[in-house]
């Protein structure tokens, strides 16, 4: 059979004993993802200095086999297949060690817009999660922020809702393939959500929604986002797994404190406690730790007072001012500035007074 680019870019996720961080770091030193499935063992074995054995191991031929499957089942229903050298793959996932190769997505949304947010929580919701959840999203409204989370029951369900309600752009992140929707429940409120954001996974049509496949799903909801933020949760669970992988990203993370003898505020407390998380008590303080309730007619008005800028300098500050507060990864995206090259710049701007940087490696006008 005659392999398509595509095949390979699918079929890299599926090689027996390959993991994403190896995948990425075989295609750097091989060359391109054909290669690998194409040469030879030996020849491979020459291009990256791993024994013939490595990728004798690999089950090339399975890997390819499931890929065309995969691949027919996409194109059948418009899923696009996002490999992660392409410019649609989300950018601050892809700063992330342990990003997939490959995410599928059936989405009506900017995957690298300026403002994405995480909202996480219990299965077990309680009355008040669910009206933080109501008063969160409700606050987001026009103000240019995607919200992502999980579709499971519970609090996941509840911001999904309540972006559909409000208009807020919203993802899920799947720990199945596109070839359902779990819970099922749920199927209704996932295609209002493809309207106005999107579903997204890195798993193949056929996969279940087995347990071990959450956690996975997590490193891509706290991987995608600018900051987490913590509605409701015990002392163990995948909320908290999403916090301490957003921590681990060196994104922000936030939790609602809750009372004490609640189990489903335990976990909130918990991250607080240990300094895993910022305290906020509403939507008004999460907005003004981000530096997210700044007035762009006043940064548009300030911009006019700078000292004279170097062309360069110029490009930085104005998406700066345009998008309030923007990641360097973005930035060195947006602009096609290498980040050695950014920093630099970034640094002297800073030194004039111009920016400022927030947490999370994050910049806006003074």
């Amino acid at each position: 059979m005659n392999y398509s680019y595509l095949h390979y870019q699918t079929g890299l996720s599926m090689l027996h004993g390959i993991g994403p961080h190896k995948a990425r770091d075989l295609i750097n030193k091989i060359g391109s993802v054909e290669l690998l499935f194409t040469e030879s063992p030996s020849r491979l074995s020459k291009l990256s200095g791993i024994k013939p054995s490595f990728f004798s191991a690999m089950k090339r031929e399975d890997a390819l086999k499931k890929a065309v499957e995969a691949v027919d089942f996409h194109i059948s229903k418009n899923v696009e297949s996002i490999f992660y050298t392409s410019s649609n793959f989300p950018r601050r996932l892809s700063n992330c060690s342990d990003a997939p190769t490959m995410i599928y997505a059936k989405r009506n949304i900017d995957l690298n817009k300026s403002k994405y947010v995480s909202v996480v929580g219990t299965r077990q919701a309680t009355q008040y999660g669910k009206e933080i959840c109501r008063r969160l999203i409700e606050s987001f409204v026009v103000k240019d922020i995607v919200i992502i989370s999980g579709l499971a029951y519970g609090i996941d369900s509840y911001v999904h809702r309540y972006c559909v309600e409000f208009s807020v752009p919203t993802i899920a992140v799947l720990g199945h393939g596109l070839d359902r929707i779990y819970p099922s429940e749920n199927r209704s409120l996932a295609k209002k959500m493809i309207e106005n954001g999107g579903l997204i996974t890195e798993f193949i049509p056929g996969t279940p929604p087995d347990r071990e496949n959450f956690p996975k799903r997590n490193r891509i909801v706290a991987g995608m986002s600018d900051a987490t933020i913590v509605v409701e949760s015990k002392v163990s669970g995948g909320s908290l797994i999403t916090a301490y992988l957003a921590n681990s990203y060196d994104r922000d993370v936030f939790a609602f404190p809750g009372n004490i003898n609640i189990e489903t505020s335990q976990g909130c407390n918990a991250l607080i406690s240990q300094e895993k998380a910022h305290l906020i008590q509403g939507p008004a303080e999460f907005l003004k730790l981000m530096n997210w309730d700044v007035d762009i007619q006043s940064n548009n008005a300030q911009r006019t007072c700078f000292p004279e800028l170097s062309a360069t300098q110029d490009k930085i500050v104005r998406l700066i001012g345009e998008k309030q507060t923007i990641h360097v990864d973005i930035i060195s995206t947006r602009l096609r500035i290498p980040i050695s090259k950014l920093n630099v710049e970034l640094f002297n701007l800073q030194l004039s007074g111009i920016i400022s940087e927030l947490p999370g490696k994050r910049y806006s006008i003074v």
